[in-house]
């Protein structure tokens, strides 16, 4: 066991000791206080033990049930594969066939599915036997999977020591404000999450894990607001990990007094890019939201916002386990909790793990992210443009749920949008692009735009599994709107 686990163990069981009465996990069902948690963890890794496997998939909604699995595996030194909810069928078959996966504790809806690909129900396992040999790296604790551009999950293979100090790291982070109930709003498959709830269990606070359904959160991107809106409200939690549409939604909520900021104390936002008028309207409602830049290779977090270092607009500094230094061109580059590797390639021995995204940093060591580097597009003035940058400034406004920007060898950018309501009128998307375009330089700014027929979604092709645009089909798709001929000075809002 190396010396992250057996910290993290021990810090747990001395909750037991030392805090026995105080409710650990909390879920749609039950309620489960530290003592009981640290017993049912112990309990399971003996049923793990038992078993004499090396792999356990978990493919099972937020709640009381995955924690304890995902614990008692870690604990036990197993690899645990996360699959996000979601996945499709044929990704999910993808994952478990890529790590062999000797055990899967699924959700009901699954068996069929898990039947199709071999697995045959034995008590709470799934079983399968796998005869070659693994792909995965020595010492993987986890296996996160990332969609890619392709569609096809990657999976990015970590240590516990890589985890559980970045879980020690955003507990200290966040020690400043005392959070004592964080609840999980994203998927526990999600790495982000997963360690966020370590982090509250490492701080001995109350750890809330309502199903997605009760948080009407639905697939990557659709959100039942009143659901999510009830939940917080009936919850209170003094910490949230949200991504920038979750935070809009609650801004939203907070300027329309449908949402109560008062009991939230710390609220960590990343995933992709947000626009400072959202976290200037987050601060003005009273939203503690502190804003972070990570990636699953370097197990997750690298920097953070911090009650004591704050900048708005910036990720915050480095945290104390990483250093980072930006290379000629611009890309940030990351030494410390890098990856084993990727599952199936050779072993990762890179001192420096080079992110794909350009960087800045300020006077105090307060990084900037400017886009993804693979994305910018370069216009005929010659200017390079981070589309992000531009398509988050669009989507954090009050009407637009989809924006994609292009310009490459164009003088002028066009934009594609999607609405969040059908009833949005054409005049409201206008405004909203000339609310973004004063937060953007000229040559960034939106110069056309057209209204889609409908979303990007994982469905039509257009989207990942987990919400990212497929900016290659997207331009293919709509290569006539986008194309400089289809411009016109009547058509420009």
């Amino acid at each position: 066991m190396s010396p992250e686990v057996e910290r993290f163990k021990l810090t747990l069981r001395n909750h037991a000791e030392r805090k026995s009465n105080t409710t650990a996990l909390w879920d749609d069902q039950q309620k489960l206080d530290y003592a009981t948690l640290y017993a049912e963890v112990v309990h399971r890794q003996q049923r793990l033990r038992d078993e004499h496997v090396k792999v356990l998939a978990l493919a099972l909604g937020n709640g009381i049930d995955a924690m304890l699995w995902d614990l008692a595996a870690l604990f036990e030194g197993l690899t645990c594969v996360a699959l996000p909810p979601f996945f499709s069928p044929a990704q999910r078959q993808h994952c478990l066939e890529q790590s062999q996966a000797e055990r899967v504790i699924a959700e009901p809806s699954l068996q069929e599915e898990l039947q199709a690909a071999g697995y045959q129900k034995s008590g709470e396992f799934w079983c399968r036997a796998f005869n070659s040999p693994s792909r995965l790296p020595e010492g993987t604790a986890k296996l996160t999977f990332t969609s890619g551009t392709t569609g096809t999950p990657k999976g990015v293979c970590l240590s516990a020591e890589s985890i559980l100090r970045v879980t020690r790291e955003l507990d200290q982070a966040s020690k400043p404000t005392d959070p004592q109930h964080h609840l999980a709003l994203l998927p526990l498959a999600i790495l982000l999450e997963n360690i966020g709830c370590y982090a509250a269990l490492y701080a001995g606070a109350t750890l809330s894990l309502p199903s997605q359904e009760t948080l009407g959160i639905q697939g990557a991107s659709g959100v039942n607001v009143p659901l999510l809106l009830g939940c917080l409200a009936s919850r209170c939690p003094h910490s949230l990990i949200l991504v920038p549409q979750l935070l809009l939604i609650l801004v939203s909520a907070a300027e329309q007094k449908a949402f109560d900021p008062r009991h939230l104390r710390f609220a960590a936002v990343g995933g992709a890019r947000v626009c400072e008028d959202l976290l200037r309207r987050a601060e003005r409602v009273g939203i503690a939201v502190y804003e972070g830049y990570g990636l699953s290779e370097c197990a997750s977090v690298v920097c953070l916002n911090r009650p004591q270092a704050r900048r708005l607009g910036s990720v915050g500094r480095p945290l104390s386990h990483v250093q980072i230094s930006l290379a000629d061109d611009g890309e940030v580059l990351i030494k410390g909790a890098t990856l084993l590797g990727y599952l199936g390639d050779a072993p990762n021995t890179a001192q420096w793990w080079p992110s794909g995204d350009l960087g800045e940093f300020d006077a105090d060591g307060f990084l900037y992210i400017k886009g993804r580097k693979k994305h910018q597009f370069v216009t005929s003035f010659g200017r390079n443009v981070n589309p992000e940058w531009v398509e988050a400034e669009l989507t954090q406004r009050r009407h637009i749920a989809q924006a994609f920007v292009y310009g490459e060898a164009m003088p002028r950018n066009h934009a594609l949008l999607w609405p969040h309501h059908p009833d949005c009128t054409d005049e409201q998307l206008a405004a909203a692009v000339a609310q973004a375009n004063e937060a953007l330089p000229d040559y960034a700014r939106v110069h056309h735009w057209t209204r889609l027929n409908q979303p990007f979604t994982a469905t039509n092709g257009l989207l990942t599994a987990n919400g990212r645009p497929r900016r290659d089909a997207i331009v293919e798709r709509y290569r006539a709107q986008l194309s400089e001929s289809a411009f016109s000075e009547e058509s420009a809002p």
